[in-house]
């Protein structure tokens, strides 16, 4: 079984037999990562898997492509990423965040905008699925829903900001988890994808 089939196991059909909305996202491995093969198969065959059936419960189906790319440094050590799509969300699965982004403290994700394209960052050392409800969620859920609740169009949030949107954001992956209840998260995601079809940033 192929990495991009497990996308198609496990569809849900919506009440009234709504379609299900379509998530472009655009899956970049780091050429350059050195990632313990025992986590990386965690992540492909455990907590990636885990993310599309949570989100297929929501009517969300993640429609995905794949490629190979690298995480360089620039002069002044921000990171250069390769390989990356306009038009869907990218997550770029590497062994840690890039350092000056990191700042020492081993997160499993990160999520932003990059030269206009929208960008989560995957670190499948801590990398782990849903643990503990409202506290510790599967990171892929956790940094797509910044994405689709557009969390990343938030410039710049003050530290008390970006406390409440992470306690939304494991909220509603708790909801998508437990409950099956993504309506909230759908409506967002529809708004976001007219978003991205317009080039939205």
């Amino acid at each position: 079984m192929t990495r991009r089939s497990l996308v198609a196991l496990g569809a849900v059909g919506l009440a009234g037999g709504e379609s299900p909305l379509i998530v472009p996202i655009h899956r970049v491995m780091n050429a350059r990562a050195k990632c313990p093969p025992a986590a990386l198969q965690r992540f492909w065959w455990s907590i990636w898997p885990e993310a599309v059936r949570d989100f297929q419960r929501s009517g969300i189906r993640l429609h995905t492509t794949d490629a190979t790319g690298e995480i360089r440094r620039s002069p002044g050590d921000r990171p250069i990423f390769t390989q990356l799509e306009g038009k869907a969300v990218n997550i770029v699965v590497t062994d840690h965040i890039p350092p000056s982004w990191d700042n020492g403290r081993a997160l499993a994700g990160v999520t932003t905008i990059v030269e206009g394209r929208h960008l989560c960052v995957i670190a499948v050392r801590y990398a782990h699925g849903h643990q503990i409800p409202f506290l510790s969620v599967n990171t892929c859920v956790h940094e797509l829903l910044h994405v689709l609740l557009q969390d990343i169009f938030i410039r710049r949030p003050v530290w008390h900001q970006a406390g409440s949107h992470e306690a939304r954001i494991d909220w509603h992956a708790t909801r998508m988890w437990l409950f099956r209840d993504g309506e909230a998260v759908r409506r967002s995601a529809q708004e976001y994808l007219r978003r991205l079809k317009w080039g939205g940033a």
